[in-house]
C-alpha cells in the first residue's frame, strides 16, 4: 500500500479558504455581540440561529435516518465545546489579541491537538508519528501567531 495521496483539487482549496473566511466573520460577529451584550448572549445567538436553521432544513428535506443505532452520549459533548469556544473567542476578540491573534492561536491549538491525535490513533484512525514537515508547519504557525499577537497592532 502506498503513502501517496491523490492530488488535491482546486475545489478543496476554495472550500478551505471559504471556510476560513466564514470563521473570521463568525468570530467578528460574536465579538461584536459580546461587546454589546455578554459572552453568554454571544454564544447563544449563533447556536440558536444554527439550531433553527437545522430544524428548518430537516423539516424541508425530511431525510431518513442513516443508522438505527443511536450515537454514544459523548458525541453530544461537541455542542458544549462549541459553546465554550464561542464564548472564549468572543472574549479574546475584544482584547489586545483582536481577530487575527484569536484565529491564529485557535489554528495553532488545532494543529497541536491533531498531531497528538495522530500519535495516539484517536477517533479510530491509524496511529501515525508526525514527520519533520509536521513540526516545521507547527513552528511556522506558532511563529506567525506570535508575530500577529506582539507586532500586529504596531501600525
Amino acid at each position: 500500500m502506498s503513502d501517496l495521496a491523490p492530488a488535491p483539487r482546486l475545489i478543496y482549496f476554495a472550500a478551505a479558504f471559504g471556510a476560513g473566511g466564514l470563521l473570521s466573520l463568525m468570530v467578528l460577529f460574536n465579538g461584536t455581540l459580546a461587546a454589546y451584550g455578554s459572552l453568554l448572549f454571544a454564544s447563544w445567538v449563533p447556536h440558536l440561529t444554527g439550531t433553527l436553521l437545522a430544524i428548518i432544513i430537516l423539516l424541508a428535506l425530511r431525510p431518513r435516518r442513516a443508522s438505527a443505532v443511536r450515537p454514544p452520549l459523548w458525541a453530544y459533548l461537541g455542542g458544549i465545546a462549541g459553546g465554550v469556544t464561542v464564548m472564549l473567542t468572543s472574549a479574546t476578540m475584544n482584547t489586545a489579541l483582536a481577530l487575527s491573534g484569536t484565529i491564529a492561536l485557535g489554528l495553532a491549538g488545532q494543529m497541536v491537538f491533531s498531531l497528538f491525535a495522530d500519535m495516539r490513533g484517536l477517533f479510530g484512525l491509524p496511529q501515525r508519528m508526525p514527520r519533520a514537515g509536521d513540526f516545521l508547519a507547527l513552528g511556522l504557525i506558532i511563529a506567525g501567531s506570535l508575530v500577529l499577537i506582539f507586532f500586529g497592532s504596531a501600525t
